[in-house]
């Protein structure tokens, strides 16, 4: 089970930063060589990051490339240069519709093709920041075995609401549940747009909170100071895990005595309630919190 609760953005063309990404204490580094690349430095930026993630690897930190535009010349310059180093995911930026998934994909089907991987070898992570995208969000995400996931960018998505940006969110708010509803439709990740103040040690814990109630799965980050909360926030506690496996424990002994119905604290357990201890025990063997292991 692959478990991203936090992904940090990094900028394409910082080599200070990048090689310090496995030690920033994120589930995931995002290398970024759209927004934060300048066009005149668009070509040594693919470079770096061929470059580290071939030669230096990120350990058990998982490696994502924002790509540019469809709409740039960019793009296929980005995955000419990236998909033969393997990253695990490319998020191909303000995807608005299954067309543009389809684009990207091609392009990487035909450069796996090409280098002798199997295909779907590297997944995509759309990122949704358009009104329209967010409207065909279950389309995006249901457009290729390639997506793995879906993300949020709540920047972009509000300069095309023609809204202003808040702390509260309250703007994104639809987005939001538009964008889990889409994602647990299609059987695929969703992630929350950062936290942008990165001086509100307090803020983003709220932030993160309200993300993992409506059903992200994770939360990315700007800044290496939100990474510590957003894990915290989406790890489950002791208490959960513990819970957890008495859910499993009273099932199993329903099971040996032949029941058919099992309460426990007062509570029957139905599908959904073990469906949820199951995820809470696998994601907890995955960080490696299972105390029974």
């Amino acid at each position: 089970m692959t478990v991203r609760r936090s992904m940090l953005f990094l900028p394409g063309n910082t080599p200070n930063i990048i090689i310090n990404g496995e030690a920033l204490g994120a589930d995931a580094v995002i290398l970024d060589l759209e927004d934060a690349v300048a066009p005149s430095e668009k070509d040594s930026a693919r470079i770096l990051v061929r470059n580290a993630i071939g030669r230096m690897g990120f350990g058990r930190c998982e490696v994502i490339v924002r790509i540019n535009s469809t709409d740039t010349g960019e793009w296929t310059k980005d995955l000419d240069a990236i998909i033969p180093v393997k990253p695990s995911l490319i998020m191909p930026p303000k995807t608005s519709r299954a067309a543009d998934v389809l684009r990207v994909d091609e392009y990487i089907s035909a450069l796996e093709d090409r280098l002798g991987f199997a295909r779907n070898t590297v997944k995509l992570i759309p990122l949704i920041e358009t009104a329209l995208g967010v409207e065909n969000a279950f389309q995006i995400a249901s457009a290729s075995p390639r997506v793995a996931a879906i993300f949020l960018g709540g920047e972009d998505l509000t300069a095309d609401l023609r809204c202003r940006r808040t702390k509260a969110g309250n703007e994104i708010a639809y987005a939001r549940a538009r964008m889990v509803m889409a994602a647990r439709a299609a059987g695929v990740d969703v992630y929350d747009t950062p936290f942008t103040d990165v001086n509100d040690d307090t803020g983003i814990y709220t932030d993160a909170e309200y993300a993992k109630s409506l059903g992200f799965t994770g939360k990315s980050a700007i800044s290496p100071r939100h990474v510590n909360a957003i894990n915290e926030v989406f790890s489950p506690t002791a208490a959960e895990i513990d819970y957890a496996y008495e859910v499993m424990d009273a099932i199993r002994a329903a099971q040996a005595q032949g029941k058919g119905a099992v309460a426990l604290r007062g509570k029957m357990i139905d599908a959904p309630i073990v469906a949820r201890a199951r995820q809470t025990i696998e994601a907890a063997e995955s960080l490696g919190l299972d105390r029974r292991a």
